[in-house]
């Protein structure tokens, strides 16, 4: 079960640690939450999961005590001996693999993906929600689910659709792989210390036949959206002549007028420029 908040406190204090806003760590006390999380994510017997900054174990030790095996990333070299002693019979038998080390570097920690029948059930932390998630895109093989805790903005700014203020490039990226199936509105007085966000719980799901962009793409699609209010003809002009070349082509095939903003421009026909870049 979660600790309560002074419970947390003590524990924190006896291994002399304060949590760092800037990791985004604020630790979950309410285990409605994770329990939800779990019902939310339902991952089959035998799937692998990813956990992404265990912290103090809460999450971790639902998902182990349900027979998973969890291959968890932690950053903090404090939190990470902790869970070295806290889960040491499951080190022990392979059932818990923990990676220190930067999970935006190294997005599904010690896991080897021979396939993709992996999921990913994590208490995200807030400060690297978005480059994660890139990192996690851009791999060769991608989880059969996500079940997410994240800043309510930044989930709103992922599924953004486009004509938004929100619509941006890692958008139209998640757009091409997965569906948003559910969402939890979270209380900020289920984590300690209170944050001064709010939060949701998200679960997302692999689409049957998902897109994936090759990196040279992601790259000129987030240049590009770097100036999204300017009309895309204007901005086609300010990029190399490669560039130039292969953006015209696309709006040729695709009928785009050039008055358009890039954040007028819905997923599809992004798509459509990364498979001429591809071809």
């Amino acid at each position: 079960m979660p600790l309560s908040p002074s419970e947390t406190h003590k524990v924190l204090e006896s291994i002399g640690h304060k949590p760092k806003k800037k990791l985004g760590q604020n630790f979950l006390i309410d285990g409605n939450i994770v329990k939800k999380s779990l019902v939310m994510a339902a991952p089959l017997p035998g799937d692998p999961i990813v956990e992404i900054g265990p912290g103090l174990g809460t999450l971790t030790e639902e998902l182990l005590s349900q027979g998973y095996q969890v291959h968890a990333v932690e950053l903090d070299t404090n939190l990470a001996a902790f869970l070295r002693k806290k889960f040491t019979k499951e080190l022990n038998n392979n059932t818990f693999i923990l990676t220190e080390g930067d999970a935006v570097k190294e997005p599904t920690g010690s896991l080897i993906l021979h396939n993709d029948t992996f999921r990913i059930v994590a208490n995200l932390p807030y400060a690297i929600s978005s480059p994660w998630l890139e990192s996690i895109l851009g791999g060769e093989k991608i989880p059969q689910s996500m079940t997410l805790m994240l800043q309510k903005e930044a989930s709103d700014r992922m599924w953004a659709k486009p004509s938004t203020k929100n619509y941006n490039a890692l958008s139209i990226f998640l757009h091409g792989a997965y569906t948003l199936e559910k969402t939890h509105a979270v209380s900020k007085q289920c984590f300690y210390p209170v944050p001064a966000v709010d939060s949701v719980l998200i679960h997302m799901k692999r689409l049957a036949e998902p897109f994936l962009y090759q990196k040279d793409t992601r790259n000129l699609i987030r240049k590009v959206f770097t100036k999204r209010r300017k009309q895309i003809g204007a901005v086609i002009k300010q990029e190399s002549l490669q560039s130039q070349k292969i953006l015209d082509a696309w709006l040729k095939q695709t009928g785009l007028p050039r008055t358009l903003r890039a954040e007028q421009i819905p997923p599809a026909d992004w798509q459509k420029l990364s498979q001429n870049m591809s071809g």
